[in-house]
């Protein structure tokens, strides 16, 4: 069975209304992760990864305050609570869990007792595995622009607040997937997260291009002033609610720019911080956002996002925890997005990114 997501058509042509927008079209791929069981052969969210048996697994080395949140689950537990939480949706009078499931989830409670108990490791003797975010295989995602004869971009970050920013620290590696034989069978996991929402929720993929446009707060003050002009918008004939007449912009950055939710290439999203360039250390280009990590794939003011699969489930409402449109259950800190950028003159180069 095919698994398809599709963005409906924008209720306004933007290159109708304002022609000047025309030449910063950007192409973007919506991922759509969904709540699956992906397997190492998958492009996924949060899935397992087809890395080398014989290559050292990525870990953390900065110091970590364990346990510091006060948050004590292993990536492990989080997952089966939240399992637990879903299945007590479906059947709220059914048993949480099957009587295997039940085995497991004692066990884990007892291991994570005796951890406690214990007392965490020292930071300086417990390096930090790091945790699967994302991986993208070229076939699946073809706007991706891999370095020589790789195909397979594979994303992790530690599931720990690092400073400046209070964010995971990301690490981005490319491959050739015909060059892995022996797959890496049982990847470490850390001790603990930092916080549930740093836990992606294994996803499977319904990858879709689209044309994207920049936030209003991309472009330049004589572009700004055009698209916040309503009488443009009257002009063309646009069939825009009158309410967005004394801030028309904002209806230009709900409905027309950039889409919400994961995605490759594409415009970033602002709101809570301004345009923030981001320039390669070894070459000083400008770089361009590679993958948006993002907490909800549609919020109350972007309904219009919402792909037409999903419209009865977002219409139909969820609890809290279980909502549509946060199926990777991530989080990133106090804000929506977290943008990975990479230079245009080489992926090879460091990457980088930004909470925003």
């Amino acid at each position: 069975m095919v698994f398809v997501r599709t963005t409906p058509p924008r209720p306004v042509e933007v290159t109708a209304v304002f022609p000047e927008l025309a030449p910063l079209a950007r192409p973007a791929i919506r991922l759509h992760p969904r709540p699956g069981s992906p397997s190492v052969g998958d492009s996924s969210v949060g899935g397992p990864l087809l890395w080398p048996a014989g290559e050292p697994w990525p870990h953390c080395e900065d110091a970590h305050l364990h346990g510091d949140s006060g948050f004590r689950q292993s990536p492990a537990e989080v997952r089966l609570d939240r399992h637990r939480r879903a299945r007590r949706h479906e059947d709220p009078y059914g048993p949480s869990f099957t009587p295997e499931e039940e085995a497991a989830m004692e066990q884990k409670a007892a291991r994570l007792a005796e951890r406690l108990d214990a007392g965490p490791p020292w930071p300086e003797e417990c390096p930090v595995p790091l945790l699967p975010v994302a991986q993208l295989y070229v076939r699946d995602v073809p706007l991706l622009r891999p370095p020589g004869e790789a195909d397979l971009l594979q994303i992790l970050w530690c599931p720990y607040d690092h400073e400046p920013d209070w964010k995971p620290a990301t690490a981005v590696f490319w491959r050739s997937a015909a060059s892995v034989v022996d797959v890496l069978a049982t990847p470490p996991e850390p001790y603990e997260a930092n916080y549930s929402g740093y836990v992606p929720e294994p996803c499977v993929l319904a990858p879709e291009a689209i044309t994207e446009y920049p936030n209003s707060l991309d472009l330049s003050p004589e572009l700004r002033k055009v698209v916040g002009d309503w009488s443009r918008w009257q002009a063309a004939g646009a069939d825009v609610d009158g309410s967005y007449a004394e801030h028309p912009a904002e209806f230009y950055d709900s409905n027309l720019a950039n889409a919400p939710g994961w995605k490759v290439g594409g415009w970033p999203s602002w709101g809570r911080t301004d345009p923030y360039r981001r320039y390669c250390t070894v070459c000083e280009a400008q770089m361009v956002p590679l993958l948006t990590v993002a907490s909800f794939e549609w919020d109350s003011s972007r309904h219009g996002w919402v792909p037409y699969e999903d419209r009865a489930a977002c219409a139909a409402g969820r609890p809290a925890g279980l909502s549509p449109a946060q199926p990777t259950r991530v989080e990133v800190g106090s804000t929506d997005n977290m943008q990975l950028y990479v230079c245009p003159a080489s992926p090879e180069h460091p990457h980088t990114d930004l909470i925003q």
